[in-house]
């Protein structure tokens, strides 16, 4: 789908480096020391992560993001 503009718990994602609204979503694994220790790390959570399109600078977030265009 491209690039899009986001928001979380119901605010719009702005980029605090260039202040750019335009991502790329994506999520990333969190992983911990014990999961993998025990050969567990697909069992961890995941986070969701924009990318500014612009800047390439990343944002994490623990909650749901929603596009909005």
């Amino acid at each position: 789908m491209g690039p899009g503009q986001y928001e979380a718990h119901g605010i719009r994602v702005i980029c605090p480096h260039c202040n750019h609204n335009q991502f790329d979503h994506g999520y990333a694994q969190l992983n911990t020391s014990l999961m993998t220790f025990f050969n567990l790390d697909f069992a961890n959570r995941s986070a969701e992560i924009l990318t500014c399109d612009r800047c390439g600078h990343i944002q994490w977030f623990n909650k749901t993001v929603k596009r909005i265009k």
